[in-house]
């Protein structure tokens, strides 16, 4: 597994998002946390400041759409220019439909589950996706305590992926800091999104690479990964 470090915008200033994205050039994707008030209980950006982030960073945007009716929405972020866009499986009408317009729009196609929702229903639908996140904490806020619970359910998600032979990416999104990234790269995640341990350090940049080297040495990834790691 390649090890992948997205930092979360949700933590950054909002007042200076171009120069906060050029503070992480060393990360390989900028997590970009979509709220509509109605699925969580906050409010954060949408399309035109996703369009607008994209031209002021060569760094490729995941976005993470917590939001209701994300069938009829997503698509807009494919084509604002995210490269990745992860709905999430509570709130989306028809999974698999959505997950093929993503990818046919020519973007990363994810999916995600809120701490109490289990893999086990959604094992078919593995193969129309390239990433699956669990999140580590409730969905709505940054800066919560990481859910040592979610753990096994890590680890469960990496062997359904490997029973499958997938080369499916395991996102883990929530209280990814220092002391938690090695415990989540030893379950089996291989893209952390990580806020204010990130956007909170005096260097950001220089904490990506930290965050970085914690998840190698607890995976065995045996490498960096650079931009290159996201195609499909």
């Amino acid at each position: 597994m390649a090890v992948q470090i997205n930092p979360s915008i949700l933590s950054a200033d909002f007042s200076r998002l171009a120069d906060e994205a050029k503070a992480v050039e060393g990360a390989d994707w900028l997590h970009v946390d979509v709220m509509d008030n109605h699925f969580v209980p906050n409010l954060t950006l949408g399309v035109p400041v996703v369009e607008a982030l994209g031209k002021a960073t060569d760094t490729p945007m995941d976005c993470h759409l917590m939001i209701e009716d994300p069938d009829r929405w997503a698509p807009s972020y494919v084509e604002a220019g995210a490269g990745s866009v992860t709905f999430h499986v509570e709130a989306a009408a028809a999974p698999v439909r959505l997950a093929r317009e993503i990818r046919a729009k020519g973007a990363r196609a994810a999916m995600a589950l809120k701490p109490a929702t289990p893999i086990e229903p959604y094992e078919d639908l593995l193969p129309e996706l390239d990433m699956l996140l669990v999140m580590t904490v409730e969905p709505g806020f940054g800066g919560q305590a990481f859910l040592d619970i979610m753990l096994p359910k890590i680890r469960r998600t990496r062997e359904l992926i490997s029973r499958h032979g997938l080369e499916m990416w395991l996102q883990v999104d929530g209280g990814v800091s220092a002391s938690t990234i090695e415990r989540c790269a030893e379950a089996g995640a291989d893209v952390f999104v990580a806020g204010s341990a990130v956007y909170g350090a005096q260097d950001p940049d220089k904490a990506v690479r930290e965050l970085r080297a914690l998840a190698e040495n607890a995976a065995g990834a045996g490498g960096l990964c650079g931009h290159e790691a996201t195609g499909r």
